[in-house]
């Protein structure tokens, strides 16, 4: 079964290239990333709203819940997501479509082991050994070689 989520995994991470391609091409339309970003979280907006109507789902908001979490629980993953995507619009003519994606990674896996380490965001603690330091060395050669060659 685990190979079904390693699977699901890639194909979700195939369409960052993908996305940051269209949306790189929508820039050049629109003439502005911030617009461009605009119309891919209003389009991707509108999708979520139309699939959580046609499968049923409430919204589970009550405003007691909203009063009684952190705000940024609230706001946080849009508006990081507004940075991640108007990044990677600038990045992708002048990096390249694969060094993008692997700065990109390096990046999300630097933030991801600060996670694991120190707990945040109330996950379980995962602590940094050998192996991952080695794996972040590893990453950060790939990037290297990708920029130099």
């Amino acid at each position: 079964m685990i190979i079904f989520y390693v699977m699901a995994g890639v194909l979700a991470g195939m369409m960052l290239p993908v996305q940051t391609s269209v949306n790189n091409r929508l820039k050049g339309y629109t003439q502005s990333p911030f617009i461009a970003s605009f119309i891919s979280f209003a389009v991707g907006s509108t999708v979520l709203l139309l699939l959580t109507l046609l499968t049923f789902h409430n919204f589970g908001i009550i405003p007691e819940a909203i009063a009684a979490n952190p705000w940024w629980i609230w706001f946080g993953g849009g508006a990081l997501g507004i940075v991640f995507l108007t990044n990677n619009i600038l990045l992708l003519p002048r990096l390249g479509s694969a060094l993008t994606v692997m700065v990109t990674v390096c990046g999300q896996m630097v933030m991801a082991i600060l996670i694991d380490q120190f707990g945040w965001f109330n996950l379980p603690v995962h602590e940094l050994n050998l192996e991952r330091l080695l794996g972040m060395a590893l990453m950060f050669f790939g990037v290297f070689l990708m920029q130099r060659f």
